[in-house]
């Protein structure tokens, strides 16, 4: 039997995922080319590996034993790709580093001023949802993630790093706008425009206001930092987002901080890697880089409450 390597890591993600697009977005490939490498691994080991059950894709029994044992040389190959880039040392060397939509706003100025520093270390960012990352941990596919709150049920590392403040937001002419020190009460009857499940913002305001005993009126839901906005603009609902998305709104006037009982809710920023993994050179150097620059770095570019 000759199987690929190749081969065993489409099929980890499309299995990991149960999704043959989803997969081909994480590798980067066409789906016709990741179905391409599950037929071929199917037809070397003589089993089918998937079923489709209308548009669900099911693992089979026999894919259930692939995938086991393709986490297993996924993992080995990975902790030795860090061992050696530890013999490079920082001249050299591959940094695989994923971030929450929202932190993608400072993200790049972080990572530029790292790669002025370390410009032979090779760079990979991936900017996703809370759900994507934490998958990304579980399955230890990535070096480290800057994200809000850590998972509880991956077993991770976690430093906070940055505050991470989460505003009530209106268009400049709604009717709280300028009102100060607005009772939660008041915003029952508003609509809220929502991000996506699985987004680590909606689930922080969806806590917020379930912890003091409030609904909210769910709006429209959008899959991007930049849509909410625009939602909101165009008097769609409030919403709650990070402070450190709304800079060009607050400076041109497009949208507003309501002056809400009980925000800015400050949470924080986390620098999150898989419990137990050996940080290669590259990446402890980011690590530490982030943990002591970070909110210094980022600290001119973020509007004020």
């Amino acid at each position: 039997m000759h199987v690929s390597l190749r081969q065993l890591r489409v099929f980890e993600a499309v299995a990991r995922h149960k999704s043959y697009t989803r997969a081909a977005e994480e590798l980067h490939l066409s789906q016709p080319a990741v179905s391409m490498q599950v037929r071929q691994l199917e037809d070397e080991i003589g089993l089918a590996l998937f079923e489709r059950l209308g548009k669900q894709v099911v693992v089979t029994e026999a894919g259930r034993e692939v995938f086991q044992y393709s986490r297993v040389i996924g993992q080995s190959l990975r902790e030795m790709e860090e061992v050696l880039e530890s013999l490079k040392g920082l001249n050299r060397g591959r940094l695989s580093i994923a971030v929450a939509s929202t932190v993608n706003y400072f993200a790049p100025r972080l990572l530029a001023i790292f790669q002025q520093r370390h410009p032979g270390v090779s760079l990979r960012l991936d900017v996703t949802n809370r759900e994507s990352l934490v998958q990304m941990l579980d399955s230890n596919t990535v070096d480290l993630v800057l994200m809000g709150v850590p998972p509880r049920d991956v077993e991770v590392e976690s430093e906070a790093f940055m505050d991470n403040p989460l505003v009530v937001i209106a268009p400049p002419d709604h009717p709280l706008a300028g009102e100060r020190n607005i009772p939660l009460a008041r915003l029952a009857d508003e609509v809220f425009v929502m991000r996506e499940e699985g987004s680590g913002t909606r689930q922080a305001m969806e806590r917020f206001f379930s912890e003091r005993g409030q609904k909210i009126r769910h709006g429209m839901q959008m899959t991007r930092n930049e849509a909410v906005k625009q939602a909101v603009r165009s008097g769609l609902g409030l919403s709650v987002v990070s402070l450190h998305t709304i800079e060009l709104e607050l400076e041109t006037g497009r949208l507003v901080i309501l002056d809400v009982e009980g925000f800015p809710d400050r949470r924080q920023w986390y620098l999150v890697y898989r419990r137990g993994k050996r940080l290669s050179p590259a990446a402890s150097a980011f690590r530490d880089f982030v943990l002591t620059e970070a909110p210094a770095i980022a600290a001119p570019y973020w509007p004020r409450p």
